[in-house]
């Protein structure tokens, strides 16, 4: 079985989250759910239920050195909703958020990593976005941001995300 981690950060599409592992699963995937603590938080009421679903404790913290891995190594990461401050986090490498140091650590590792940012026009107009998007391409991640990708949307504004594609993103980029 394939292992995926699926990352949040605190959007509103990551309350589909528990859809989304579902929807993994059906794919094949064996899911591993990390989120920011802000997510965590948000999710609080249904943390044992999405433990259960995955068969893995959901993580927002590090292990402490020492401790072992409670889940197996990674094939794939898809890091969706990610936010305007995980995604700029991510590309200068400020891994104060495990989620985030995770994924840092995957693109030395090599491992595949899916990423799609859920931020309004008014954060899409603050220039380190495209800067951040640009450096984490430029390392190997496939971020699916603009044509092809999450368009931002006005402040407000309640759309669908698109989760399917970062689901066929993970599986393009395991088949190789």
């Amino acid at each position: 079985m394939t292992t995926l981690y699926l990352f949040a950060s605190a959007a509103p599409p990551v309350f589909d989250v528990a859809q989304v592992v579902e929807d993994a699963q059906a794919r094949g995937f064996e899911v591993c759910l990390g989120l920011t603590p802000t997510t965590a938080d948000w999710l609080d009421e249904s943390l044992d239920d999405l433990a259960t679903a995955t068969g893995y404790p959901v993580r927002s913290g590090y292990k402490r050195p020492g401790e072992p891995d409670v889940w197996p190594p990674a094939d794939v990461i898809v890091f969706a909703p990610v936010t305007f401050n995980s995604i700029n986090a991510w590309a200068l490498g400020l891994t104060g958020k495990f989620v985030v140091g995770v994924v840092a650590e995957a693109i030395g590792k090599r491992i595949p990593t899916v990423a799609m940012p859920c931020v309004n026009t008014a954060y899409a107009k603050h220039p380190q976005l495209d800067r951040s998007v640009a450096e984490l391409r430029a390392m190997g991640v496939n971020v699916l941001y603009g044509d092809g990708g999450f368009v931002p949307n006005p402040p407000g504004e309640k759309r669908p995300y698109p989760w399917g594609l970062c689901l066929d993103a993970a599986e393009a980029a395991v088949r190789g």
